[in-house]
């Protein structure tokens, strides 16, 4: 699946299959009241952590690592404290050794800010890519993104 998204699409939280709340901190905030852009990058990371983490998926075979490699951020518009957030992700594409995931940030309806991040899997000894296997492919056609090219 190499897929790409639609052209001048706004992100819709509908389109991404996993996704869990979060608050925005106080201490995510920066002098001019908003937060800050290198929070952003945590937020994303919650999304991707919490998924592929969860043994229950099947995403993390034992002896198997994920490394992120890229992250791509869109800031689409400020986000303020105090309130929640809505976390989406969905997988976009997958390579011979890595998935790429689109993300997204909601409050109050609205996309705060979107992402895509590329992450390789690795083998936990030889700290080396390590091809995708069925199994793995498998388990993450669940969360692929909605609203994309073939999907």
């Amino acid at each position: 699946m190499n897929a790409t998204v639609r052209p001048d699409s706004t992100p819709r939280l509908e389109d991404f299959p996993y996704r869990l709340s979060d608050n925005v901190r106080f201490a995510d905030l920066d002098p001019n009241h908003h937060v800050n852009n290198a929070v952003y990058a945590t937020y994303f990371e919650t999304g991707r952590v919490t998924l592929m983490k969860d043994r229950s998926f099947g995403l993390m075979p034992e002896g198997l690592a994920w490394m992120l490699v890229r992250l791509d951020i869109h800031f689409r518009a400020e986000l303020r404290w105090p309130g929640t957030i809505e976390l989406g992700l969905g997988v976009s594409k997958f390579g011979r050794t890595s998935v790429t995931f689109d993300q997204v940030v909601f409050s109050q309806g609205k996309c705060v800010a979107s992402a895509q991040s590329v992450n390789v899997l690795i083998s936990e000894s030889s700290r080396k890519p390590t091809p995708l296997t069925a199994d793995i492919i498998e388990n993450f056609q669940r969360w692929r993104r909605r609203g994309i090219d073939g999907i």
